[in-house]
């Protein structure tokens, strides 16, 4: 990581880090991914479904994956030091399998973090409360054919405007999908694509959707929050603000 890469961040939401983890630690939680889908991974007859969901997974190769060194210089940078809060799993794992039935969750959309009392869909708000980044882990090979993440490139800068009139409280992705949808309409588009030990940290506010899968071999994924360790502040007295605090700034225009 260096200056160059955290004004990409500021600028498109996301950089990617390639191998940022062991590419054998990145085949050692696939091996464990498969076992979690109970499907033959030499016998495509067997893969019944377009999405098989997996929980968060604690096992040593996905610790191994959230803890390399990498990674953490650049939580460092983007969030800041003594900012965020080391992962010891990994969740969850939308794993999409060539099918001709059309995914379900394939909207336009940024990532709730936190479930108010009485509410059925997770709210965001204008600080992120409850997740510093969105990460992609990639364990598989991802082409632009087996379903990688779509990313409309800067739309974290739309975001922002959107939610400020919620204020503390937030308001549910569900919610806000179609101003989502429409802000971020004219952004160019960005494909998580890579090989496995790949991943793509994101502003937490960055407009992403999924995709079917149209190729010929499974994409294996883990998308899941950093955690901060202290709130996001928007008016730092000494203005130590952090790369993702700086964008939302941005976005602001403040």
């Amino acid at each position: 990581m260096d200056d160059g890469m955290v004004e990409t961040f500021l600028e498109d939401g996301f950089v990617k880090l390639e191998g940022a983890f062991p590419r054998r630690v990145a085949e050692d939680c696939a091996r464990l991914l498969w076992k979690e889908t109970g499907y033959d991974p030499e016998d495509p007859a067997t893969w019944k479904d377009p999405v098989v969901r997996v929980a968060g997974m604690a096992q040593g190769p996905f610790a191994a994956a959230a803890n390399s060194p990498v990674l953490h210089e650049a939580f460092d940078l983007l969030v800041g030091e003594g900012r965020w809060l080391p992962r010891y799993s990994l969740g969850s794992f939308p794993l999409r399998f060539p099918h001709p039935e059309e995914p379900e969750d394939a909207g336009w959309h940024i990532e709730g973090s936190y479930l108010p009392e009485g509410e059925s869909w997770y709210f965001t708000n204008l600080r992120s409360r409850d997740r510093a980044l969105l990460m992609l882990f990639l364990f598989s090979e991802v082409t632009e054919e087996n379903a990688p993440t779509r990313i409309r490139v800067g739309s974290h800068l739309d975001v922002p405007p959107l939610l400020e009139p919620y204020g503390e409280t937030g308001v549910s992705g569900l919610e806000i999908a179609p101003q989502l949808v429409e802000a971020s309409a004219h952004r160019p588009l960005a494909y998580a694509t890579g090989s496995p030990g790949d991943v793509y940290l994101c502003h937490p506010f960055l407009i992403h959707a999924a995709q079917p899968n149209h190729g010929t071999s499974p994409r294996f994924m883990a998308q899941p929050p950093l955690m901060p360790a202290v709130p996001y502040d928007l008016n730092r007295a000494d203005g130590n603000y952090s790369a993702v605090e700086w964008a939302i700034r941005r976005g602001l225009k403040t």
